[in-house]
């Protein structure tokens, strides 16, 4: 079943990149009593996360600092390594993003936002969507229809929202 508003984060097992190498992350315990953005891409390198949807999130990150959003998340179904790489290749590590690894679609699942595509070598990966929550529950989320397009859960169409 898919997540919507007014939804807990699953309790779901991520991965960071911390100074003595991988840590594993708990989303639910991440976002308790605070006021978090995760955004969640089909994956790291791909055309339309690198050059859209991670930088629309690097351009409004000040923004939602000043709506009071404590932390803006990117996950994605890729490893910490590459979300590392990611980070700091896009300036998202620089901007403040935190970038989380999926490496199992642990999250993607649980959130019921995961889909395959043989064709292009994606399989069991996260749907294109940006959620905000306030201790833990989703109050407004933006899931687009299409993984190749960036609109509805761009850093600007989510910042409007809330």
């Amino acid at each position: 079943m898919t997540i919507s508003v007014g939804d807990k984060l699953p309790e779901a097992n991520v991965v960071r990149m911390g100074a003595s190498g991988p840590e594993q992350v708990n989303i639910a315990e991440l976002a308790r009593g605070r006021k978090v953005v995760i955004f969640a891409v089909p994956g790291a390198f791909t055309p339309t996360c690198h050059s859209a949807h991670v930088p629309s999130f690097i351009r409004t990150r000040e923004a939602f600092a000043e709506k009071g959003v404590e932390e803006v998340i990117c996950v994605s179904v890729n490893d910490p390594f590459v979300m590392q790489a990611w980070g700091k290749a896009t300036g998202a590590d620089e901007a403040g993003i935190t970038m989380l690894a999926d490496g199992t679609a642990e999250f993607a699942k649980a959130m019921g936002m995961t889909f395959d595509a043989p064709p292009v070598g994606l399989m069991s990966r996260s749907k294109r969507y940006a959620l905000m929550a306030e201790n833990g529950v989703i109050k407004v989320l933006h899931q687009e229809e299409s993984p190749g397009t960036c609109e509805t859960s761009g850093g600007e169409a989510l910042l409007a929202a809330i």
